[in-house]
Order: structure tokens, then sequence, then C-alpha cells
């Protein structure tokens, strides 16, 4: 059967199409075989079926529905409802369009005045018994909720509603006081609640109406249930309290001196700024800092007078107009600690109309960046062979100022608040302010704990062998020159030499090797010419060097009556002048030489510079020590903010808080329209800023930040991205911010001094190079190599075109420990701990990629930046193995960054250029 079904099938298709032509009657009729006849029976149904669905398409369209008489009504008020809805629609979203453009001071306005409208509507309803639907609706909701205390609740909407008309500028507050009032009013209620009985649910709500209210039941219910009335009560009186401190802003521990204002407003106690001897701020700073200072130092807060000595009284005078503490010899009363000019200038600021300056504005810098004066000033040219001439007498000191000299008018009174203008815009909120409040009585370390060196000789018989020889080549070489003076430094001894008429300077550069075998020396330079001179200069090493004294070029520091907090000396030139450089100017400074040629005691002359000269509110600083020996000796000083960080990647941490700290600096410059970090400490001594109202923060003079880094090579070995990013960062922006860096490395090459920290360091110090690549890199030029090491040293400040010969100063241990117990014995350190915690975005970087972090970024940096994705490629610039390379293409394969493996064709990068920071990011877990 099946294949005879089959074959009908296969005949049925086969005459389909002659099948369709022919009517069926005729093919019936004329079909005489029985075997004709059953094909032509099963062919049947194949021919009928069109005409059946031909049918079936004729009979789908419906009839059409007889026209209904109601039909056209039903649509005509169907279309008007439809049109009076939209019209309504539209009139309310022009509403509320034009609501959107409303003023905001308009919009606050319309919400006081709808809670007016709202506490009327309570107060009629409470206090009159309004009846009627109103009345009975406020009865069942304000008495139903507030108790006993809903005649108050209409006071209560009345002062926010106040307040809003009041203070439209500070939405900031909504919040809090929202937080307080809703605190204040659990608490208050609960209490009312427990003082009538505590009445349940099962008592009626008419009871617990007539004592807390619902809100009252449901905030004492659990705590007596619980815990019992005798617990509960103290718990809801610390509720309200705190209600009321958050409404009313006021801390905890500003308790007692907001009770003090109250009491002098309501005329209870006497007004304190008819005080001068002790002022609030007094009293604050000694709170906040009596914890840092330490106890077995019993400090007296004398504000007597001490008396003067003659000697010093400029020093003294100039102390009480600047206002800084300053260190003197004075003999000062038998205390539990020796006094000074520190104290005694305290006293005469905290006496003068009441001015406590806490924090001191540093004084205008008098000095140029490099200045260096001799006790005589600079010596003159030693001629030959006639004697030295005597050095120019000493300028005349100032007259010192009177005490009565300093009026009212000079000192201003910073008790007083001074409004703040009403275009300064809001400050920007931050948690803590890098500032160290420090106490008034913190005295600087005295000079007398540093060494005084003798006296430098001017000239000796080495000298003039030295001018001998240098003759007696010339001669023999028959050039036209003679040496016509010399001036002898510490280190080296620099020879003038004037050239006859036509003769080359040439000629004197190409006889460096006769001279230095001539001299016996092989470290021979020759400068051509002496800037500001016509002669050439020949600079050879001295054969009895001299030692150059921390404590001598900082006494000069304090005759040059410079106290800015940031100058710091550096040592001694070639004319025997002290040189010093005020590291705000600089404003960073790269340090840079080889191993013994005197980089880790300019380092310790820098610190110990700070120390001496600056308290710590006037300068903070950060230490970086990866050699962890070199600055061991600094550690637990006032000055720091953290403790000394010897971990490289500690250190990259700490320079991204820096960058963090910088950028929350200059937020505050930008809210108050300051352009450096000076005039901004002066408009907050002078009260002409404040935080503005209800902000919690407490505007204090920003300290300056000084970060040394005493070995550079070692951070960018760990870290190199995240130290070079967050050095050319600080160092492009921070100046105007009041941070400063110090760089010092032992191995200056390519690597390690960028090319970017390079051009964002414009000073450097050059101490003795192994090579000349290393003075080029340090200087841009020859010079460092051949340098003799012991302090020599190339000084290039920012500004200057040619380089400044000097030995540098020398601090002994012994010296350095002294200095820094003297700091310790005034204060203890305040540490910052978010110093050297990384953010919260580093911590989540995926555990799959491990210790390739840095790695992976290059890696996805040159992919996406060339659009070339090979595992060679990598391996050759990133100079790593083959599995190190193939890794790093899994991990990017496995991010989306490049496409899957095609054999040995590159693979598709799946990243445009412009979206490499968000990969970027993304890879670092910061996103």
């Amino acid at each position: 059967m099946s294949t005879v079904s089959s074959t009908g099938n296969l005949t049925s298709m086969a005459s389909r199409s002659s099948a369709a032509k022919k009517p069926p009657a005729k093919k019936a009729a004329a079909s005489a075989k029985a075997p004709a006849k059953k094909a032509a029976a099963r062919k049947a149904p194949a021919k009928k079926a069109p005409a059946k669905k031909a049918a079936a398409r004729k009979a789908a369209p419906p009839p059409k529905p007889v026209p209904s008489p109601t039909g056209g009504v039903y649509r005509l008020v169907r279309a008007v409802w439809l049109g009076l809805a939209h019209a309504v629609g539209a009139v309310f979203r022009g509403i509320g369009q034009g609501a959107k453009n409303l003023d905001p001071a308009h919009r606050k306005d319309g919400v006081a005045l709808l809670l007016l409208g709202l506490s009327l509507i309570v107060a009629a309803g409470t206090w009159s018994n309004l009846r009627g639907p109103v009345g009975d609706l406020v009865e069942i909701i304000v008495t139903g909720a507030f108790g006993r205390l809903d005649l108050l609740v209409p006071i209560l909407l009345a002062v926010v509603a106040v307040r809003f008309i009041r203070h439209p500028e500070k939405p900031e507050a909504n919040g809090r006081i929202v937080i307080g009032l809703s605190a204040l009013v659990i608490g208050v209620l609960g209490q009312v609640h427990i003082a009538v009985g505590s009445p349940a649910r099962s008592a009626g709500m008419q009871a617990i109406r007539d004592a807390g209210g619902l809100i009252g039941w449901g905030a004492a219910t659990p705590l007596t249930y619980t815990m019992g009335d005798v617990l509960a009560v103290p718990l809801l009186v610390l509720l309200t309290i705190f209600g009321l401190l958050v409404v009313t802003a006021t801390p905890v521990n500003a308790i007692p001196q907001r009770l003090r204002l109250l009491g002098v407003k309501l005329g209870l106690l006497p007004d304190p700024e008819d005080d001068e001897d002790f002022t609030e701020d007094d009293e604050r700073y000694d709170e906040q800092w009596r914890e840092a200072l330490p106890a077995a130092r019993g400090r007296k807060r004398g504000r007597a007078r001490e008396p003067y000595d003659p000697e010093d009284a400029e020093q003294e005078a100039l102390s009480r107009r600047r206002g800084r503490p300053r260190r003197s010899a004075v003999p000062q009363p038998e205390m539990d600690r020796p006094m000074d000019a520190v104290d005694v200038a305290a006293a005469a600021a905290a006496a003068l109309d009441g001015a406590v300056m806490h924090g001191m504005p540093p004084s205008p810098i008098v000095a140029d960046l490099t200045q260096g004066v001799s006790v005589g000033d600079r010596e003159e040219t030693t001629p030959v062979p006639t004697p030295v001439p005597a050095a120019r007498p000493q300028q005349d000191r100032l007259p010192k100022p009177k005490a009565a000299d300093l009026t009212k008018s000079e000192v201003p009174d910073l008790t007083k608040a001074v409004s703040v203008p009403d275009e300064v815009r809001d400050l920007p909120p931050r948690a803590e302010q890098l500032q160290l409040s420090g106490d008034i009585t913190y005295a600087l370390p005295s000079l007398d704990l540093l060494e005084r060196g003798g006296p430098g000789k001017t000239r000796s018989a080495a000298n003039d062998a030295v001018v001998a020889s240098l003759t007696t080549v010339f001669t023999e070489f028959k050039v036209d020159a003679r040496v016509t003076g010399f001036t002898r430094g510490p280190t080296v001894t620099r020879y003038e030499v004037e050239l006859g008429p036509a003769v080359k300077v040439e000629r004197i550069t190409a006889l460096t090797k006769n001279i230095a075998y001539a001299v016996a020396s092989p470290d021979v330079r020759i400068i051509s010419p002496i800037p500001g001179k016509s002669a050439v200069g020949i600079e050879i090493p001295n054969t009895d060097r001299e030692m150059v004294n921390l404590g001598d070029v900082l006494r000069l520091a304090a005759a040059a009556e410079d106290d800015h907090p940031m100058l710091v000396a550096l040592g001694k030139d070639v004319e025997g002048g002290y040189v010093m450089a005020n590291l705000a100017k600089m404003p960073h400074v790269l340090v840079a030489g080889a191993t013994g040629s005197g980089k880790s005691s300019c380092i310790n002359c820098l610190i110990t510079s700070i120390m001496v000269r600056a308290t710590p509110e006037d300068v903070r600083m950060v230490l970086v020590d990866p050699k962890r020996v070199e600055l061991t000796a600094y550690e637990g000083i006032p000055h720091l903010i953290t403790p000394i960080i010897t971990n490289p990647k500690r250190a990259a941490e700490a320079l991204q808080w820096v960058v963090r700290e910088m950028d929350l600096r200059y937020d505050d410059l930008a809210a108050y329209g300051y352009r450096h970090i000076d005039d901004f400490n002066e408009a907050v001594r002078a009260g002409k800023v404040k935080a503005p109202e209800g902000s919690e923060r407490e505007l204090q003079p920003y300290p300056y930040l000084l970060v040394i880094v005493d070995e550079l090579a070692d951070l960018m070995m760990v870290a190199p991205r995240d130290v070079e990013d967050a050095i050319v960062r600080i160092t492009q922006l921070a100046r105007a911010a009041g941070i400063h860096l110090v760089l010092a490395t032992q191995r200056p090459s390519v690597d390690v001094v960028t090319g970017l920290i390079k051009a964002n360091v414009p000073s450097r110090l050059a101490f003795a190079t192994s090579s000349l690549a290393d003075s080029r890199v340090i200087l841009d030029q020859p010079g460092a190599e051949k340098l003799i090491g012991k302090g020599d040293g190339l000084f290039l400040p920012m500004g200057a075109n040619k380089p400044t010969r000097m030995q540098g100063a020398f601090v002994t241990e012994e010296e350095v420990a002294a200095v820094v117990r003297h700091c310790k014995d005034q204060m203890a350190p305040v540490f910052r701990d978010d110093v050297v915690v990384g953010t919260k975005q580093k911590k989540e970087i995926d555990e799959e990629i491990g210790d390739d972090l840095d790695l992976l970024c290059q890696a996805a940096e040159l992919v996406v930046s060339t659009q070339f994705g090979s595992t060679s490629m990598l391996q050759r610039k990133l100079r790593v193995g083959f599995a190190k390379a193939g890794r790093l293409m899994d991990l990017m394969e496995s991010r989306g960054i490049v496409g899957p493996s095609e054999g040995s064709k590159a693979r598709d990068v799946l990243v445009k250029a412009d979206e490499l920071d968000g990969v970027l990011a993304v890879i670092r877990g910061e996103a």
C-alpha cells in the first residue's frame, strides 16, 4: 500500500500542471480503464483543494455592520472627553515646566508660606477647637500623633517656615534640621508618655492622646518593655539632647563655649573681648594640644613682659612685629624649663590689643633665591702679588623699634570676626584640614646647639705656588695672559686670568691638561668668562680644604633678618659667601650625586635648617627613606605628619596623598578667590575669610608641606608609573598650594630622572658624578664629573644660566641629635593616619592580576596606542619572556581589550585610543 501510495503521489505531483488545465468531468468520462480511474480518483482531492481555499478566502471578510443610531453620539462624547483630558494635562505640564524655570528663592518662599498656612490651620484646630471636617482631621492626625504636645506643633511649623524665609541660601542645613527636630520630638514625646504612666493600646486611643500620642507610645513602649523606666528615661533624655545639639549645630566639645556666649548675651558673664590676657582661642588651642604636649613639661602660660637684652632688642622687636617666635640668649626667670625669646615674643604679641597670633604669617622674602654674604660681606679678589685688601665694613643695623611704637593700628585684632563678602562661594566640604595649631610657647632650637667654624683663610703659600705655575705655563706656550688675582674658597680657589689683545679664549681652554699637569691636580675647571668680569677663571682644588659648618650659615641667615620658614642653608661659594636658598621660591629641587659626594649631608642640612628656623605650625614634612638608615635620626620630630616612610610602595601612596592634599588646598583657594597659599593664610589670620554658617570646619592657616625623597631610584624601580605621575602632578601645580618637593638620588640615569620630572623640577644641585652623562642628566651641561667630592657641588637655581660652585655645609650626628632632642621635648608629633593608606579603589584590584598590575597597564597602553595585539611585540617592548607576554595577552583578552587568538596573525584590538583611560581605570580597580 505504501508503494502504491507513494507512486500515486509522485504521479499526481508530476501531472499537476496538466491536470489543472482540464475540467474534472472531462477527465472522469475519458478514463475507461480501472487503473486510470483509480489514478483519477487519487488526483481528485489535489484538484479540489485550491477551489476550497479560494472559497474560504472569499468568505473571510465579515458582513458590514448596520450603522447604529447611537454610535455617533458615543464617538462624539469620547472625543470631547479625551480632548478635555489632553487640555488639562497640557495645562499642568506647562505649570510644571514653569515651576522648573522658577527662581529657587521663589520656590523656597512658596514652601515657607505653605508651612505658615499649615501652621495656621493646625493652630485653629488645636487652640480654638475648630469644628467641621478640617477640625476633625486636625484632631485625628495632630492630636493622635503628638498627644498633649499638639499645642506646640503650630509653633514648630512656624519656626521652620521663618527659617526658610530668613535663610533661603542654606539648603544644605535642611537635612540636619529635619534629623535634629525628629530626634528632639521623639525624645520629648517618649518622656511625656512615660511621665503620664505609659498607657497601653488596651487603655484606648483617648488615653494615648492624653499622653505622648502615637509617636510617644512608639518611642517609649519598646524601651519600657525591654529595660524598664529606669533605663528608658535616660536614653530618651540623651536622644533629646542629641536632637538639640544637631539642630543648633553644636558639637559636644563646644557646649561650654556656647553656654559662655549665651551668658555674655544675657549679661550674666563679662565680655571675653575685654580680656587682653587670655582669649577663647587660647583655651581652645590648649584643649586641642594638651594631649600632644609631654606631660612631664608643666608649662606656665605667663603673659607678663620679660626684660629685653639691649644687644638683641632688634631681633625681639622684629619678632613682635612679625608675630613669629624667635630664639634668643636672653636670661629668663626660673621656670620648669629654660625660657627664651619665643616666650617673650608670645607674651608681647598677646598683650597687644588681644591679638593672639596662633598661626604666624610668613614674612616677605627679603633675600633673593641664592644669597651669599660673608660676615664682612664678600671678599675682594686677591691681587697678585699685592696684599689682600680689607673687607668692606658691615652694614649698619636697623634702629630697634620700641614697644610703644607698636600701636593697635600695626597689629590687627584677630579676635574680632570680620564679615565675609557675599560673593564668596560655598566652602568645599573637608573632613580635616592639614593644620597643626602649635602652642605659642614652642621654643625654636638655639643656634648654640650648632658648632661654630673657624675663620676662613684668604691666602696661603700654596696659592702663591699655583700662581707661579700658571705664569710658567703661559710663558712656555707663548700665550699672552697673566694672573691678576684669585679668590679662595673652602674647597677650590678661582684664579683670574686676563688675556692680552687679540688672544682667543680657546687658547686657555686648550691648555686644561697642561695646567692640571703643572699644578699636580687632575680636577681643573675653566670658566670662560667669569660672570660679570672680563677674565677667564681657573678653578683648582685647595690642598688644605676647609670645613663649612651649618651653624655659621644659619647665623648669617639670622643676621640677615630673613625669618622665612623655608629658608635653608646650603654651603659656601668660591668667593667666600654663604649660599642660602628659599625652598618656596625654588620651588622644587633635584639633588643628585655619586656615593660619598655629600648628598646625604645636604639632605641633613636641609632638614636641620627647617627644624631650627620653623615651628611645626609653619612647616610640616613627609620623609621618604627607602634605604632605612639615612633619616632615622629624625623619627618622632613634631614637624612630621607621618612616620618616616621606608617602604617604596607606601611611598607611592604617600605621594598620591600629597596630590589629594594639593587638590583640597586648591579647592579652598578657588572658593575664596586667592592665587597663593600665603595670601589665603594672611586673610585667615586677619579674619577676612571664615567658614560659612552651619559648616563644621574651622579655617586655619595652611602650613608649608615639604616632601623629601632620599632615594628616588628605589621608588622608580618599584612603581615607576605611579611615582612619576604623582611627582609630575605635584611639581606642576603644587607651588601655589605651599607644597614643595626635594628629590635626591645617587643614580641620576634617564630611567630614574625622566624627562617629565626634569621639565618640572627647575632647581638642581649636583655633587660629584661618575660620568659626563650623569652630569648632563642633572644640569643639562657638563661640569659635575670634574667635582672632587665630599660636599663639592654645583648649584643651579631656577632662572640661572650657569651653576654656582659651592662647598656644601656639614652637620655632625651629635648636632642633629641635639636639635632633634630639643624639638621632641617641645611637642610630640601628631600623625595623619591616611597618608600611607591607599584609596579604597586600589584595594579592589582583581586577584587574577596579582603583582603584574604595572606590566598589564603598560601592555594595555602599548597595544591600544599601536592598535596591534602581538605577543612578540610585548616581549620586545616590555622586555619580558614569552610566558609573561602570553599571560599579559590572556589577561587583556579576558577584559575585552583584544580579541581571541588567530594563529600566527596579530589579535584584533577591541578598544580605541580614546577609551584607554577608562580601560586603565578598570584594570586598576578605580572604576
